[in-house]
């Protein structure tokens, strides 16, 4: 696990104030906190913390300090990454329900369209990290989990890889993915802070770090960045009730992404592409590479008003990717 050192901590601080009213801090998530160290940075800095610790060595003295502390900081067993598993029965910690979670937290469901009820900071591990981030996409578009409650603000580490993928521009070969799409048309994204991977190996026990090697693009930092939930993303046809289509109309867009799109409107059996294309003022020749995110929002809304369009195609789709993803 990484261990945040103190003076990351007073800059992950900083970065978690900043466009942060007047006032009292709002209630701040931090999962993984470890021995604590960014912990007690934040509860000096005035925030309120609650802190869900998997590993129960680090549990004692967070307890130790919840005890010292007049109410400032709450401390529970819990996986965040193991929220709402498809477990039947009691839920054994550190498998957390987030129902359970909001609870102890004492935080009360709002509108979609309301302020950030909760803000979430942590630390993404690197062991299958590109499917923990579309956990959380499919969480937030369906608005399940820790989004049944509102729109909660997660605040990451993340390896450059992956937030380069996030911001990705259409036409880039490659690095432009559906997760791109989904990502820039479901979040503000905004890059907080990038830190070499090197502050954080030194705060291993194990020493060294197998820092992921790749080609396309750098990857020598983590980047801390803040993922918002648009307010206005259920506006229009999408909806949580069919954000998994949608979702799996983004996904098997890419699959080629160097074909047309009127090849896939064929392939999704509608044979009056030119003339719905014509509607969106898209282009006949378009590759999927090439489309906007926005262009994906309008394309799926259009579908959905064409009796052409089922979302049946989709679903052997979607069952199995659900079972992968839990």
């Amino acid at each position: 696990r990484f261990i945040v050192c103190p003076q990351l901590a007073r800059t992950v601080q900083r970065c978690l104030q900043r466009g942060a009213g007047p006032g009292p801090q709002p209630l701040l998530l931090e999962f993984t906190p470890g021995p604590g160290i960014l912990t007690r940075t934040l509860l000096d800095a005035g925030f309120r913390v609650v802190a869900l610790e998997s590993n129960s060595d680090f549990l004692t003295d967070l307890q130790s300090l919840e005890n010292s502390l007049d109410g400032q900081l709450k401390v529970i067993h819990g996986d965040f990454f193991r929220l709402d598993p498809l477990a039947k029965g009691a839920l054994k910690p550190p498998a957390v329900s987030s129902d359970k979670l909001f609870e102890t937290m004492g935080v009360a469901a709002v509108p979609w369209r309301a302020d950030v009820l909760l803000k979430i900071f942590g630390i993404i591990p690197q062991q299958l990290e590109r499917n923990r981030l579309w956990r959380l996409l499919f969480a937030m578009y369906e608005r399940s989990s820790i989004y049944r409650y509102g729109r909660v603000e997660l605040n990451l580490f993340i390896s450059e890889k992956e937030y380069t993928v996030l911001t990705a521009k259409p036409g880039a070969s490659k690095i432009y993915q559906a997760l791109s799409v989904l990502a820039q048309l479901g979040y503000e994204i905004e890059l907080l802070h990038k830190e070499p991977w090197s502050s954080f190996a030194t705060n291993l026990k194990n020493g060294g770090l197998a820092i992921p090697k790749t080609v396309r693009v750098p990857n020598d930092h983590l980047c801390l960045v803040r993922l918002t939930p648009q307010q206005n993303l259920f506006t229009g046809g999408l909806k949580p009730s069919n954000a998994s289509t949608f979702i799996f109309m983004v996904k098997q867009s890419f699959a080629k992404p160097k074909s047309r799109l009127t090849d896939r409107l064929n392939s999704w059996s509608l044979d009056a592409s030119d003339a719905l294309l014509k509607a969106l003022e898209i282009p006949k020749n378009a590759a999927m590479r090439n489309l906007y995110p926005e262009d994906y929002k309008r394309l799926f809304e259009a579908l959905q008003n064409s009796d052409m369009f089922a979302e049946t195609l989709f679903h052997d789709e979607i069952l199995a990717s659900t079972k992968i993803m839990n």
